[in-house]
């Protein structure tokens, strides 16, 4: 299962780069495959290591901030592992080069 997920404190600023940061952090130890992107991390693994973590993220926020928005996006494939980069090499096997990382 693939997971994008972007949480967002709000009334905390323009700046969220710190607890973007916690939350990288938690991303991190946390031993998913997971990329990073200007607008959200993608995780893979099963439902429940992905919803664990995308909860204590969350809560590790909400504890700080007086409200967080948390948006979540689920592409499940039966069978289907190591899609994290899979699924960019195919499409960069069909247009025959390769994308800008």
């Amino acid at each position: 299962m693939l997971v994008e997920f972007s949480i967002v404190p709000l009334g905390s600023g323009s700046s969220i780069s710190s607890r973007v940061a916690e939350v990288l952090g938690l991303v991190d130890a946390s031993g998913l495959a997971y990329k990073v992107t200007p607008m959200g991390t993608v995780v893979e693994g099963t439902w429940d290591e992905v919803f664990r973590l995308i909860k204590r993220c969350h809560r590790i926020v909400l504890q700080q901030e007086e409200r967080v928005l948390t948006t979540i996006r689920i592409d499940d494939r039966k069978g289907a592992a190591n899609r994290i980069d899979a699924k960019v090499r195919s499409v960069e096997k069909k247009l025959g080069k390769a994308l800008k990382k």
